[in-house]
Parts: structure tokens; sequence; C-alpha cells
């Protein structure tokens, strides 16, 4: 353990606001890296230096100061952590007078200590944590390193889990920062027993325990979670954000699959939903699915279909007659009715998507087509 200047100024600040005389505080060689009077940091303390060397507390009179280097009337203590000396604070004042004092202020020194070095550990641990969600997710980490990550840090990999995914959408850098730290202090409650780790400058992975049975799970009620949390963070003022819901996988080697389809429902949401906040894999399961045929020619195929029609439907009206059919499931009157056309104007546009597109939406296979089509088309 090292005691630096900023915890020894911790101390001072502390201690001082409790009693109404100077403290300092020296390391483990007698220095003074903090003080009350800033003029004596850096000094070498001989009350200091004479407490260590006697392993026990020193107190200095007016008179045996005289012959001292650095020191001034008062009471030196040891300021130990597991039994090892890291250094020495003291008080100013005359012995008989702060008497009383000493230990109430070894007390709070030790005290602000043993606290510092447990946020120490907190962040450590945080940080670890964060790197091993990194390197599970990314699918970077052999069975083997996942069950040891695993033990060391006490998390249970086989708890079922599901990833979400947070993304703020903040103008200001400083702002989207904060409501960052706001919302990571709220999934880390230890009750919710999330996993939650900075992805992105404004992403957020977490992987949340979900209920399952017979490897099925409760989408329903992770939605219904969802909501709760937007409505606790528009309490907080964070209403610009996306939140993305994978699908679950019930082994730990596939969390990675859980955050990808996280990853893309987040990608297609805001594409063709912008102003929605949440997005369910459940929902566009069929536009995930579908979305890796957009890197090969198979996919090209399948949407040059669409961008004809988009590139002579300058009106969007049979872009739109087009997805009421999808809704309807091919059903003309009821696509018509929700259309507000009669039956022969529908015909007539389904004639012009096909003679555009050389893909007929009368027939089943034309239409499985278009809708294809439709879902991998930018």
């Amino acid at each position: 353990m090292y005691l630096d200047t900023q915890l020894a100024q911790q101390i001072v600040d502390r201690t001082m606001a409790i009693i109404d005389t100077n403290i300092n505080v020296m390391n483990d060689r007698g220095i003074i890296i903090s003080s009350g009077d800033p003029q004596r940091i850096g000094h070498l303390h001989d009350g200091a230096l004479l407490a260590i060397q006697h392993g026990d507390t020193v107190e200095i009179t007016a008179q045996s100061s005289q012959s001292l280097k650095g020191v001034k009337p008062g009471i030196n203590l040891l300021l130990k952590h597991n039994d090892q000396l890291i250094g020495v604070v003291g008080i100013t004042g005359d012995p008989g007078s702060i008497r009383h004092l000493a230990q109430l202020v070894k007390m709070t020194s030790e005290m602000i200590i043993e606290r510092s070095l447990l946020i120490e550990q907190l962040q450590w641990d945080k940080r670890h944590i964060e790197e091993f969600l990194s390197g599970w997710v990314n699918n970077e980490l052999s069975e083997q390193e996942l069950q040891s990550w695993a033990q060391r840090l006490s998390i249970d990999i086989h708890q079922p889990r599901v990833a979400v995914l947070i993304e703020l959408q903040e103008d200001s850098p400083s702002k989207q920062m904060d409501h960052l730290r706001q919302i990571v202090d709220m999934l880390e409650y230890p009750q919710r027993n999330n996993l939650v780790a900075v992805v992105a400058m404004n992403q957020i992975l977490v992987l949340k325990p979900c209920q399952h049975k017979s490897d099925r799970w409760d989408h329903e009620k992770e939605s219904r979670r969802i909501d709760q949390l937007i409505e606790n963070l528009a309490h907080q003022g964070i209403r610009k954000l996306h939140i993305a819901l994978g699908e679950y996988f019930p082994s730990p080697t596939d969390i990675p699959l859980s955050f990808q389809s996280a990853k893309q429902v987040l990608e297609l949401g805001k594409q063709h939903l912008p102003k929605q906040i949440k997005y369910l894999y459940q929902d566009m399961r069929m536009a995930v699915l579908l979305s890796p045929l957009q890197k090969n020619w198979q996919g090209a195929q399948l949407s040059s279909a669409i961008a004809q029609l988009k590139h002579h439907d300058k009106n969007g009206q049979l872009l739109k007659t087009l997805h009421r059919l999808f809704e309807h499931q091919g059903n003309l009157t009821d696509c018509a009715n929700s259309l507000y056309i009669h039956r022969n104007t529908l015909r007539y546009r389904l004639n012009k998507i096909e003679q555009i597109t050389q893909i007929s939406p009368h027939n089943f296979n034309g239409l499985v087509e278009l809708y294809i089509g439709c879902q991998i088309t930018n």
C-alpha cells in the first residue's frame, strides 16, 4: 500500500474540518506530503522519523521540538494498513491539550485510507468485468478462458442472460457522458444482477438475467422491463436514446450471438424506425435474419426490384400499397379496404408493380420475393 499526495490531502482536509488545529501527513520516510500549512510540504519531519523508528506514537513538546528539524509541538501517530506502515499523521499543538483528539484523527485517517482502497478495488474490478464482457461478447475467449475469468470475477456464466444495447443520441459530449454514467449507475444496482459494460462512447451493453423454460424465454416480460427503464430514464431527463433487445441463446458460449442480434436489431431499428426508442428482436426477427443477404449477390438481386420500384414510384403510393398487402397477407379485399380504394384500383396498382419489377405480387412466390426485397433494402 502506497500513501500518495492526493489521499494524504483528503486526510488533511477531512480531519481539519473536524478539529481546529493543523494536520500534517508524512510518508513512510518521514517527508511531509500534505499539510494544512502548504509551506511545510516536501520537508523532512523529525517527529515522524522518531515515530517510525520507535514503531509507536511520539509526542513532541515545545521544549523537545527545539532540538528537532521541521517539527512543531504535537503528536505523531503511525498510519498502518494490514499491519504495514504506510505513513504518519501529525497533529500540531500542545500534546496535553490535543491528546484526546489523537485517536480520533488516527481512526479518521485510517477510515479514509480504507474507503479509498475499497473504491480503488471496486474500480479495478469494474475494469476487469468490462474487459471480460468485451472478450465474451466478441467471442475472443476460449471456453477454458471463459470459465477461468468468470471464476476469478465471481460471475455465473450459466445464468440465462440476453443482450441489450443502449445507445445515447445526445448532441453535447459532456451531457452524453453524464447520462452514460447515470444509466450505468442505475443498471449496476446489485439486486438487478446485470452485467454492464460501456462498449462505445455512446453505447452501453447489458447482459441481463432472463427467465426461461425449456430453452424458451419470456421476451414480453423483458419488453415490459425495458418500458419501465425508459420511463425511469425519462424522469431523469434522459430521452434521446435507442434500446435494442436481442435474442436469447441458452449456452454461455452463444452469448456473442445474443450480442450480434442486439446490434443488428439496433442498426435496423434506427434505419427503418428512427423515431422509435425500443426495438425488439421478436418484432424484427425476419429483417434481422435476412440482413446477411445484403452483403452478397443474391441480396443484390432481391433488392434490385425494390430499387426499381422506388425509382418509378415518385409519390410512394405503390410502395405503400405493397406494404399494406404484406400486412394483410396478400388478401386483396382487406388490403383495398384498409387503403379505402376499390379492388379494381388495387389490381391496377399491383399490375403496375409487376410491370416495373417483373415480379408478380398476385402469386405467393412473387409476393414473398418482393417482401424479402423490401426487408433487405435500405
